[in-house]
């Protein structure tokens, strides 16, 4: 089969051996897969893979074969795929041996994959393929940092700095169909329209004095992903008491905080990454309920996936990149 691989220092399309389906498993034609900012990090801290890794966490597709055992699903069902693996009970943080799919083990950007029956759910059937292939790893880091960790409520307000990323999009739809205020910040005045459009009440420069743009505004709750470069500027706006969620950091690491700032604002800081199963089920019932469609930014096809990670690491996307499965 056809896949998008991660070989010595390599990325590269070729040709490789589709993976026999053993008991409790299920092989799924791909239609589509999403991509996301893990699948270009993979081969930088992973530096040489002898062996070719298909990358790619996300996807969605036609069950075509299933395993000694395997009662959930039937070969012709529609599906997609959950990249959190061995977590399946909402908990406080991932349980012991947690992983996600693409690294150890193959991932989505292939024309087949071979996983186990308890990593697939039902494929929304008011989505279509690409917006069905973009939808889990981003839409469940969003839901979860949004509801499980920053407990949003109806007529509270939500600031996210980075307008442009797939969990943004996400997360502004989830946060107005809860009843919240949603604040974006974005370097580009287009990405900044186009969040206003999806939802946002304001978009403002991520470079402007946000103390000054968002003079009488109460901030509930910070989600971040940005890390060092708008952790204390988040902080410097967010009310007393207030919690900021963070869930990435696409700049530095590490930050500096005043410590006594901090426990004199008795601000409170949570960490996020993916969800649960049961999360993601949940995310799904809400995302049916409110009709939500994942942004799709843009397309390419599985042979150029490439030009697709070079697309995103130049941060040209507003939304999701999906791949296109023949």
């Amino acid at each position: 089969m056809k896949a998008f691989v991660h070989q010595g220092k390599e990325l590269k399309y070729t040709d490789i051996a589709e993976q026999q389906v053993m008991k409790g498993k299920v092989k799924v034609q791909l239609k589509s897969a999403g991509l996301n900012h893990r699948d270009l990090n993979i081969p930088i801290r992973r530096g040489e893979h002898q062996e070719p890794l298909v990358l790619g966490s996300d996807g969605a597709g036609i069950v075509v074969e299933v395993g000694e055992g395997v009662t959930s699903v039937s070969a012709g069902d529609e599906v997609i795929l959950n990249p959190g693996i061995g977590w399946f009970k909402n908990s406080e943080a991932p349980p012991q041996g947690f992983e996600i799919l693409g690294m150890p083990d193959h991932g989505s950007f292939a024309e087949f994959i071979t996983i186990s029956s308890g990593q697939v759910e039902r494929k929304p059937e008011y989505l279509n393929w690409d917006e069905a292939g973009v939808l889990a790893l981003s839409a469940l880091t969003g839901y979860r940092a949004l509801f499980t960790k920053g407990g949003i409520q109806a007529g509270e307000t939500v600031f996210i700095p980075g307008a442009g990323s797939g969990v943004a999009t996400f997360l502004i739809q989830f946060a107005k169909a809860a009843g919240a205020k949603v604040i974006v910040t974005s370097r580009s005045e287009k990405k900044q329209n186009k969040a206003v459009e999806i939802g946002a009440d304001k978009a403002i420069d991520t470079n402007s004095n946000w103390q000054d743009e968002l003079a009488g505004e109460q901030i509930d709750l910070v989600i971040d992903s940005v890390g060092r470069a708008t952790f204390n500027r988040s902080l410097d706006i967010l009310k007393k008491g207030g919690k900021i969620v963070s869930f990435g950091a696409t700049t530095e690491d590490e930050i500096t905080i005043n410590i006594r700032k901090f426990f004199y604002g008795q601000y409170q800081l949570f960490g996020s990454t993916m969800g649960s199963r049961e999360e993601l089920r949940e995310l799904l019932q809400f995302m049916e309920k409110h009709q939500i469609h994942p942004i799709v930014g843009s397309v390419f096809d599985l042979k150029d996936t490439e030009a697709a990670f070079d697309y995103l690491e130049a941060a040209k996307q507003f939304g999701k990149i999906a791949l296109r499965i023949s």
